[in-house]
């Protein structure tokens, strides 16, 4: 039976010893085991263990001591394995050479735009001379010129304004009658009940809907189904009026609504490519003056930062802004 601290503290003293409440009962033992000279029983304190004769050793060396031969043999056989790894990894390091680094393909740089077209694009473009600003009469000659499609192709005129669409004073919306007309055939539409009766359908085979005042609160229930495709009457466009014939005659004759987009664009078609030279002059002319008398007040300095000419899916000619207007 272990004897107690209190005791062992006696017993030390009454043999000469130096010893303290401080010192362990590992300590007090050991010294007294040391001063007769008799075996004591191990005592663990700890990661300590105390043998005879005050010897102390680490426990886990006690814990090996008790395993054995067992753990000798277990620490032999994992000794061996790593060993046989090791030359196993040497002899794959010997043997098999190492590949040389492969060297990194060259990247391509990245193609132009003109350089992805077609060939038929690429024809029509090398008859711009890039950088050039042409005049509006020699830009549409070579628009028709650099056409390079199978049907009569669109002419667009698409300018570049010097105004802020988030102001409302600046947020250019508006009409304007084309002399030679858009060269499509237009279908008119006049709002009456046999057209609701159509729209409840969700049929529409009409390009342009004019209504009276009288008539547009009919309307506002299919606003969804028009508004989206641009179709609902509006006062700016001269489809919502009371002399109605005039508006169907404007219509069919030419008469199409332009708005300034969110980047201070006009995008506006103003004739076919089989147009004679004399009437897209005469169209694009109508344009110009329409979005002159439309600038805003508020809007100083340049108001035409930039003009360019096209064609369905032809290359764009620039043209000199200080001339158009």
């Amino acid at each position: 039976m272990a004897k107690s601290k209190t005791i062992l503290l006696e017993e030390a003293k009454s043999m000469g010893l130096e010893v303290t409440d401080k010192n362990t009962v590992a300590e007090i033992t050991a010294a007294i085991a040391a001063m007769s000279q008799t075996p004591v029983e191990p005592v663990e304190t700890g990661n300590l263990v105390v043998a005879e004769a005050g010897e102390v050793v680490q426990a886990e060396e006690a814990k090996a001591a008790k395993s054995g031969k067992r753990s000798e043999k277990g620490q032999k056989e994992a000794a061996e394995k790593q060993a046989k790894v090791e030359a196993q990894h040497h002899r794959e390091d010997t043997d098999t050479p190492k590949e040389e680094a492969k060297p990194k393909k060259a990247v391509k740089p990245a193609r132009s735009r003109l350089e992805r077209r077609g060939k038929n694009f690429k024809k029509s473009a090398e008859q711009i001379e890039a950088g050039k600003l042409y005049d509006l009469k020699s830009a549409l000659e070579l628009a028709q010129k650099t056409s390079h499609v199978k049907f009569d192709a669109t002419v667009e005129l698409h300018v570049r304004l010097n105004v802020d669409p988030r102001q409302a004073d600046q947020n250019l919306r508006d009409t304007v009658a084309l002399p030679a007309g858009t060269g499509k055939t237009v279908r008119v539409a006049v709002a009456d009940d046999a057209l609701l009766a159509k729209l409840d359908k969700g049929t529409i085979d009409f390009d342009v809907l004019v209504a009276t005042p009288q008539f547009m609160p009919k309307l506002g229930k299919y606003a969804r189904l028009l508004g989206p495709r641009g179709l609902m009457p509006n006062p700016k466009s001269g489809t919502v009026t009371t002399d109605v014939d005039k508006a169907v005659a404007e219509a069919k004759a030419g008469r199409v609504e332009y708005r300034v987009d969110s980047t201070g664009i006009v995008h506006l078609g103003i004739g076919k490519v089989s147009f004679t030279g004399a009437q897209l002059q005469q169209n694009a002319d109508a344009v110009l003056a329409s979005l002159k008398s439309n600038k805003p007040n508020s809007v100083k300095g340049n108001y035409l930062n930039s003009l360019y000419l096209t064609t369905s899916m032809g290359p764009s000619i620039k043209v000199d802004p200080a001339g158009a207007l």
